[in-house]
């Protein structure tokens, strides 16, 4: 088992490739979902602006 997480004295190489993959691959999920709730709140805008000009009418 040691071994395995020696990785043929290329640990430090592996290890800290997994950890920048998981930090990327983090922020793309949280950056994504904030644009999306974003885009969602711009579009209920859109909407609710949209409802209040044709009532006035």
């Amino acid at each position: 088992m040691t071994e395995f997480f020696h990785m043929g004295g290329y640990a430090f190489f592996v290890w800290t490739s997994y950890a920048v993959v998981a930090v990327l691959f983090t922020y793309q999920f949280l950056s994504s979902r904030s644009q999306h709730k974003k885009l969602i709140r711009q579009l209920g805008a859109e909407v609710e602006h949209k409802i209040r000009r044709s009532n006035k009418s």
